[in-house]
């Protein structure tokens, strides 16, 4: 999505994203662009001249929970205004004109952790033939696992493998939003629906028409609304929150969740029939430990994906660091994994990784040595959150 003029350069900026594979909607203004995310057009990416007001249009995609990079770009010599969108919320500044392997840059960025699965651990190549089995046919998925061990970019995974992969892949978590507000933003509202609905909102389901909609953590959805997604299903139509009437509906679902939903069903947590219609396929993803080859592949990704993000040279991990690695449980997972790199990098100085580095990060994150074999699937997984507010302090500092 482009949102204004940029400086006279809109059709050369919009040319150069269509050239690169990019669906381009442009707006003439922030209040247009939020209508049309409201409305169901969806984006990857926005790009929004200096000129409008940035600072505004981030609170307001945080206020409707839509999750889009924002992209400033202004002439080259505007350095006060690029600083000021920087410090409003925007990922990144492009000066112009546009330069067309920047903007190529950019949008391989905004796939990149999408685009890449590894699978090089005999436990995970299974997963990804069944995976690969699956992914053409509109069978309902549902994806389980553990805490941080990559649900959501196996669901994009099967969504470009699919023949919906020209679709928009939509994804809502399910356990972020307010009991209250979910169904408003699984269903759409109509203008006057409640306080606040000052117009009519288009839901997920049909954000996701002719694509794949993906319903994280279903698990800790609210009862009474498991009974509305159940009819959804299977009546393939939706209606909106304040309306009567219904709307077909066409995507695909996928649902992912971290609980043992068996037990969470035996237990009277989870619907058992929406349970049944969710699992038509299951998929379960291995923890960290159970895919010991994958780790060290997974770890140098991660240093090298941050090193690029910060213009840092890559580091090379040191055999020894590796190997101190393989000696963790991983409570959290992928996400932990590449939480500590981040930490790592950030703090190395040195060529290489080192083990000295590696057990700093781990003693000042609070993160204790636990083998492997000891540890069970229901242990918590909230583990890393004193390191994940470390790196969100870090970042800020560097903004």
């Amino acid at each position: 999505m482009i949102i204004g003029q940029l400086e006279g350069y809109i059709s050369q900026a919009g040319k150069i994203a269509l050239q690169k594979g990019a669906k381009v909607v442009h707006c003439e203004d922030t209040d247009q662009a939020i209508g049309a995310l409201l409305n169901g057009k969806g984006a990857d990416l926005v790009m929004i001249d200096l000129k409008q007001k940035i600072g505004e249009f981030i609170e307001r995609l945080k206020v409707e929970r839509i999750h889009i990079p924002v992209i400033a770009c202004g002439i080259n010599n505007d350095a006060r205004s690029a600083v000021r969108a920087i410090q409003q919320g925007a990922k990144e500044y492009i000066p112009l004109p546009p330069d067309a392997e920047l903007i190529g840059a950019l949008l391989a960025a905004v796939t990149e952790d999408s685009n890449t699965m590894i699978a090089g651990d005999a436990v995970m190549k299974e997963v990804v033939k069944l995976a690969d089995k699956i992914a053409p046919s509109e069978a309902t998925i549902l994806i389980t696992g553990e805490s941080g061990t990559g649900k959501e970019v196996m669901s994009q995974y099967i969504h470009r493998k699919s023949k919906r992969a020209n679709g928009p892949f939509i994804a809502v978590n399910c356990a972020a939003i307010p009991e209250n507000l979910l169904e408003s933003e699984l269903f759409g509202h109509e203008k006057g629906a409640f306080t606040g609905a000052t117009g009519r909102r288009i839901g997920k389901f049909e954000e996701a028409e002719g694509g794949t909609l993906l319903l994280d953590e279903v698990s800790e959805m609210a009862p009474q609304l498991q009974a509305k997604l159940l009819r959804v299903l299977q009546e393939k139509e939706i209606t909106r929150v304040g309306s009567n009437d219904a709307v077909k509906v066409n995507a695909r679902i996928i649902a992912t969740s971290n609980r043992d939903l068996e037990s969470f069903v035996k237990s009277g947590g989870f619907r058992e029939d929406l349970y049944f219609r969710l699992n038509v396929v299951n998929i379960r993803l291995p923890s960290l430990r159970e895919r010991p080859t994958d780790l060290p592949a997974l770890a140098q990704f991660f240093a090298d994906k941050y090193a690029d993000a910060n213009s840092m040279s890559r580091k090379k991990i040191s055999a020894a660091a590796t190997q101190k690695m393989k000696s963790y449980g991983w409570r959290g997972n992928i996400r932990e994994l590449r939480n500590v790199l981040e930490q790592t990098m950030m703090r190395s100085d040195s060529l290489n990784i080192d083990r000295a580095q590696f057990e700093e990060v781990l003693r000042d994150a609070g993160i204790e040595h636990v083998s492997p074999e000891v540890l069970t699937p229901d242990e918590d997984m909230d583990l890393l959150k004193p390191l994940a507010e470390q790196v969100a302090v870090a970042r800020a500092a560097n903004k």
